[in-house]
């Protein structure tokens, strides 16, 4: 039990030390991996030519949540895995009001930095265990917490609710 707890403890401290430099001196760890999320406007912490570039990693490294819910998109219940969006904005160093929030098909919604600050929405890269897919709404879909505030279940929250996402514009 020691040798696990040993374990945890240094797999936290890695993901924490990957970040405290990102804080301190005003950018992030270069992905390793292919990117996968572009933030760019108004952000204090960049690590490629003024944006802030993300791969799975280090999207799956940030303080995250596991939801499981119905969904007007899904059948069922299903659950999704990903980063809180306010560890998101909390990580690019965000000062903006609100969030462009673009798919790979260009779709965008406006997305007020009040919704990913006070819910606890979530930038799903995995629905039932498994990372998603193009093809599935990946690799990226924003998640608002339908499992725990029903009165977001509602077209104004549907219609920010992208999925395939490839860049956040914060404004």
């Amino acid at each position: 039990m020691m040798r696990k707890t040993i374990a945890f403890r240094s797999t936290v401290l890695a993901a924490v030390l990957a970040f405290a430099p990102a804080a301190m001196a005003g950018s992030l760890p270069a992905p390793t991996g292919d990117v996968i999320l572009t933030v760019t406007g108004k952000i204090e912490n960049t690590n490629v030519d003024g944006t802030a570039q993300f791969d799975r990693a280090m999207l799956e490294a940030l303080p995250g949540r596991h939801a499981t819910m119905e969904t007007p998109w899904t059948e069922g219940k299903v659950s999704f895995d990903g980063p809180l969006g306010r560890a998101l904005m909390e990580a690019v160093g965000a000062t903006g009001d609100n969030l462009n929030v673009v798919a790979l098909n260009d779709y965008a919604a406006e997305v007020p930095m009040a919704d990913v600050l006070d819910h606890d929405t979530i930038f799903a890269t995995k629905m039932n265990g498994e990372e998603m897919s193009v093809r599935d709404k990946g690799p990226l879909f924003l998640i608002y917490p339908f499992d725990k505030e029903a009165d977001l279940y509602n077209e104004k929250y549907f219609s920010r609710s992208v999925w395939q996402i490839k860049s956040i514009d914060v404004r």
